[in-house]
């Protein structure tokens, strides 16, 4: 199974909507949750651009002072709200439905320890 880091070129790929563009472009993936979001962020080479934890009100100013961008994050009921202001940023959004969406975290959410009992 490919690590999250092993398959972003792919989605990089995948959500590419124009060939012609002379630099490809940066992804970051949002985690939306009730008051805290965390987000990690990379460019086309791999590099790390970004990886912390904001507060719900300050996501969008987090994301009016970063380069337009691919945005990836789970489907939830808040994700089509969240898609629609970070647009109006020039950002380009991609919902991930959430049984897809497991490929590309890093670890589970609960200890392994829980698994086994």
């Amino acid at each position: 199974m490919e690590t999250p880091h092993q398959a972003l070129p792919h989605l990089v790929s995948l959500m590419t909507k124009s060939p012609e563009a002379t630099m490809p472009p940066s992804v970051y993936g949002i985690d939306l949750a009730k008051h805290r979001f965390s987000i990690h962020g990379e460019d086309h080479q791999g590099k790390l651009l970004i990886h912390r934890t904001i507060s719900r009100s300050k996501a969008l100013s987090t994301f009016a002072n970063i380069t337009p961008a691919i945005d990836g994050m789970e489907a939830c009921c808040a994700s089509h709200y969240w898609a629609r202001e970070l647009a109006k940023l020039g950002h380009t959004l991609k919902i991930i439905c959430m049984a897809l969406q497991h490929q590309y975290q890093c670890k589970p959410k609960m200890p392994r320890v829980l698994y086994h009992s």
